[in-house]
């Protein structure tokens, strides 16, 4: 037999099968998920087979690509249906996205479920309201936020058009009690049956029209998976942002209201809207990898006003995928012109329509037929060049953010004037070391590091002409210095541009071929470069690999929270004091024996430290971008530090 990906699994099927499971059976279920992932499998149709011995076979039926029903999945053991085998392939198996489900069963203003739930707990709030800021001679250290272990019953009553009701109010709760678990386990403990937890609240939440939470909950499961399975992918910060991506959308539908209310719900799809007739200039081609196998391509295109849009084309392929539709008709009426010539030409369209984040529709009543393009150096191209790089670098950075709105708009990308300075080594390899106009160095880093795109080979040969002046695209990665992946850049010789993912430079193209590798200092500079706030960031990820317990044992902290506050995190140095003393905190009962661990509290304090360091280190990025004078090597204090809508307080 040879090897088949298993087909995704919707979220109800897998928690269903893991929760029909006897307690035994659950026992043993992490280590049937290992035993299958390693037995061969074979696709037949909309049918992967798994062989689990010599005489028995799993079966997966994935009519239309998704395992839709408990019964799709069928084992010959002699225990099936009640083995642990079926449950054990559902949880080895992606986690499909599910379809939105109708609006009849999971009206926002339907009326309340008489069995609703008490609400999430009320999570501490340990920074002030988004937009403001603390007094700048304020350096006293906050109290530790009080912490709601019984969260408040909610009164069975019709909710106000903008408020949660009590069914979306009883699944936040269920998002928030998944989320803490695995955040008291740990990835080490947070097993098939923790993720299914999290896939019966995530299914429950999309039944109650919360898409943001439930898709929230699936990342978590995708993310722990990975991590679990040792995928070299997996990064804990990755997963302590999906946590608290979840943690915090289920606090605040308790909480919200009005717009805010209907951020935190989110959308189950995205809302495209009629824009008329645009005028389109073609700006350049990305590829598109992702880590659920998916590839593609993207082109970016500006209307006659300024605007970014994008037409993409990104289905199950990946890398190949992703090369092969660089050369495909775009999908937009009936223009014959290919995804990476679009880059380079124009369109003109009629009856468009527009998705919040500048996503081009292909509706049946789109027209598009081929029109001139522009040059970087000629309106309407030329003017995203013109505004200064901190503004940039700002406003992509609002896009950027770890805990962005979604439907935010805007941009990550930057547009950079820049000299060429040479290659630089860091921890995760070589980037590119550039000087900006106003002076600002900027760190170049690949885009995707796939051998088969041209990323990184285009990168090295530019890092050995220093000097060369150019003219580049670049997606901001937020870092307490300036940097970016370089996605496009002018052609060395001034003819043309290149689509760095795509198009391969040669020596030839480079203006002195010859010229010596420039020699970059190996540690960047800038106002957040010696900034302590790793030693709270550190904690807040060495929770998420290892659960509570973990951390609880950890030794006195005193000396940290001392040296934020010397740094001017006062703030910092409490959230840091807080979180070691309720990992630590166990109460006994009379009889001296250990009560159950607060685990809704911890959870409330790891949600106030992760949001915060994510708001410090967004303000320390901002800085940066900065010209001028070098700033103080501790970085801007709370007082300069943004906070993000909807942190904890």
């Amino acid at each position: 037999m040879t090897a088949a990906p298993l087909p995704p699994v919707a979220p109800e099927v897998t928690a269903t099968l893991v929760e029909d499971l006897s307690p035994r059976l659950r026992k043993r279920l992490d280590a049937a998920v290992t035993k299958l992932g390693s037995r061969p499998t074979h696709r037949d149709g909309d049918t992967v087979t798994i062989a689990v011995d010599d005489d028995t076979e799993l079966r997966l039926h994935a009519p239309g690509g998704v395992v839709a029903t408990v019964d799709a999945i069928t084992c010959g053991c002699l225990l099936a249906p009640a083995c642990v085998h079926r449950a054990a392939a559902a949880s080895a198996a992606p986690a499909a996205d599910p379809a939105p489900e109708p609006a009849a069963e999971s009206a926002p203003d339907a009326a309340p479920d008489p069995a609703a739930q008490p609400a999430a707990p009320t999570v501490p709030d340990s920074t002030p309201p988004p937009n403001s800021t603390p007094s700048p001679g304020d350096t006293t250290p906050p109290t530790a936020p009080a912490l709601a272990t019984t969260p408040p019953s909610t009164p069975v009553t019709v909710p106000a058009p903008d408020e949660a009701t009590p069914a979306q109010r009883e699944a936040a709760a269920a998002l928030w009690s998944a989320g803490a678990a695995v955040l008291e386990a740990g990835v080490a403990g947070a097993g098939a049956v923790a993720q299914a937890a999290l896939l019966r609240a995530a299914h429950t939440a999309r039944l109650r029209q919360l898409p943001r939470g439930a898709s929230a909950a699936l990342s978590v499961v995708t993310l722990l998976r990975a991590a679990r399975a040792g995928d070299p992918s997996y990064r804990t910060a990755d997963l302590v942002t999906a946590l608290a991506e979840l943690l915090g959308t289920a606090h605040r539908v308790g909480t919200a209201s009005g717009a805010e209310l209907a951020a935190v719900r989110g959308r189950a799809r995205r809302p495209y809207s009629p824009d008329g007739s645009l005028r389109l200039y073609g700006l350049f081609t990305e590829p598109v990898v992702t880590d659920s196998g998916h590839g593609g391509a993207r082109t970016w295109v500006v209307t006659a006003d300024g605007r970014l849009c994008t037409v993409g084309d990104v289905a199950p392929g990946g890398v190949g995928r992703a090369l092969g539709v660089a050369d495909r008709t775009v999908r937009l009426g009936d223009t014959a012109l290919t995804h990476r010539e679009l880059g380079r030409a124009g369109l003109a369209v009629s009856g468009a329509t527009v998705s919040p984040d500048g996503r081009l529709g292909a509706g049946k009543g789109v027209k598009a037929v081929t029109a001139r393009g522009a040059a970087w150096t000629e309106p309407p191209l030329a003017a995203l060049w013109e505004t200064p790089p901190a503004e940039q670098a700002a406003r992509a950075l609002r896009s950027v953010s770890r805990y962005a709105e979604p439907d935010g708009g805007g941009s990550d990308l930057l547009f950079l004037d820049i000299e060429l300075l040479g290659a630089v080594g860091e921890s995760g390899g070589t980037c590119l070391l550039a000087r900006c106009d106003g002076g600002v160095p900027v760190r170049l880093a690949v885009a995707d590091d796939d051998p088969a795109l041209a990323h990184r080979d285009n990168l090295m040969l530019l890092a050995t002409a220093p000097g060369t002046r150019l003219r580049i695209i670049g997606r901001l990665v937020p870092a307490p210095h300036p940097r970016l992946t370089l996605l496009a850049c002018s052609h060395p010789t001034g003819e043309s541009t290149v689509d760095l993912g795509f198009d391969r430079l040669s020596r030839a193209d480079l203006p002195d071929p010859g010229a010596p590798v420039h020699s970059a200092p190996d540690r960047p500079g800038g106002p957040g470069t010696e900034s302590p706030l790793h030693l709270l960031e550190r904690r807040v990820e060495q929770t998420v690999p290892a659960g509570r317990a973990a951390l609880g044992m950890l030794g006195d902290v005193t000396a940290e929270a001392r040296r934020l506050r010397r740094a001017g995190l006062p703030t910092a140095a409490g959230l840091l004091t807080a979180l070691r003393a309720s990992a630590a905190r166990r109460e006994r009962d009379l009889f001296g024996r250990l009560l159950p661990a607060d685990t809704d509290g911890f959870a409330a304090h790891w949600l106030a430290a992760a949001r915060y360091t994510a708001s410090v280190a967004e303000s320390l990025c901002a800085a940066a971008w900065e010209p001028g004078p070098a700033a103080p090597t501790h970085g801007p204090t709370e007082a300069t530090a943004p906070r993000p809508a909807g942190s904890p307080r």
